[in-house]
């Protein structure tokens, strides 16, 4: 897991690199190599996710969550799965109305050096749970 962030860290702190190195204005080599350092990094999270196993917290595929929401009827799935998936949503949808005022308002930088600050964030709370939990 720690791996994982470690990679995905690098990542992003490659695509904020070559987002400011572009400056404002992106030139379409730059967005594509942004974008495709970002789904590296993506893939990398959505490995982690899945190998932590976290019920209805997947990070790049919303689809499946959504269509529990609409397919499960209440009552015939496992106690707190619905609640677990809306604010699963709830939670990407806010992030996704963040990211993207940031974006709008500061721009790309703005947003990947949030990202960068966010990851190392999750990888120091993962480094101290880590140290903290008997071998």
């Amino acid at each position: 897991m720690l791996a994982g962030l470690a990679e995905e860290i690098a990542l992003v702190g490659l695509a904020l690199v070559v987002s400011l190195a572009s400056g404002p204005s992106l030139t379409s080599g730059a967005i594509n190599a942004t974008a495709a350092t970002i789904a590296v990094a993506m893939g990398i999270q959505n490995a982690v996710a899945r190998k932590l196993a976290v019920p209805d917290l997947t990070t790049t595929v919303v689809t499946l969550t959504l269509t529990g929401l609409v397919a499960d009827r209440p009552g015939a799935t496992a106690p707190g799965a619905m609640t677990r998936r809306l604010v699963s949503v709830g939670a990407m949808f806010c992030g996704a109305i963040a990211g993207a005022t940031i974006v709008l308002n500061s721009g790309a930088s703005a947003a990947l050096a949030l990202a960068v600050g966010l990851l190392a964030a999750a990888t120091a709370l993962a480094v101290g749970r880590t140290a903290l939990t008997p071998a």
